[in-house]
């Protein structure tokens, strides 16, 4: 069971994972909590668009782009606000 993924070397603990093959490119799907303390290192991550992903238990390391995201609120600048947010990363070869 996958709980955790790292994008250039940042930890997302992840409360559900999914991975499938498509034309043979890698297709993770994951969701997760961001706590308000921690909102803005993870959007600041996730503008860069681009990152190398690793899924330890899965021996899994490749470059990926975001395909989708989504999070349930927009603003958690506001003390001890959680969110939850959903990312497609698609495996890319450059």
């Amino acid at each position: 069971m996958v709980t955790e993924i790292h994008l250039n070397d940042y930890k997302l603990n992840v409360t559900d994972y999914h991975e499938e093959f498509i034309n043979d490119l890698l297709l993770v799907k994951v969701d997760f909590k961001v706590r308000s303390e921690d909102y803005h290192d993870v959007t600041t991550l996730l503008y860069k668009g681009n990152f190398d992903l690793k899924v330890p238990v899965r021996n899994i390391e490749c470059r990926v782009s975001i395909d989708e995201y989504s999070t349930s609120v927009t603003n958690l600048y506001e003390k001890d606000q959680v969110g939850d947010f959903a990312l497609t990363l698609r495996e890319i070869r450059e």
